[in-house]
C-alpha cells in the first residue's frame, strides 16, 4: 500500500513541477494542450478497457 501511495505522490510531484515550469517561464498558454492530451489518453484507455464504447467513439471523429 505504501508503494502505491509513494508512486502517486511522485506522479503528482511531476505534474506540479510541470505546472510550476509553465507558470514561471510564462508558457501557461500551453496548459490547454496538455489537458487535451490527457483527455485523449483517458479516452484511449477507456475504449481499450470497454469495447462497448467503441461505436460511440466513431461518432466523435
Amino acid at each position: 500500500m505504501k508503494k502505491i501511495i509513494n508512486s502517486l505522490k511522485q506522479r503528482f510531484k511531476i505534474i506540479n513541477e510541470l505546472l510550476e515550469f509553465l507558470w514561471e517561464n510564462k508558457i501557461w498558454w500551453l496548459t490547454p494542450f496538455f489537458i487535451v492530451l490527457l483527455l485523449i489518453g483517458g479516452l484511449i484507455i477507456f475504449t481499450a478497457s470497454n469495447p462497448a464504447a467503441v461505436p460511440f467513439i466513431y461518432t466523435l471523429f
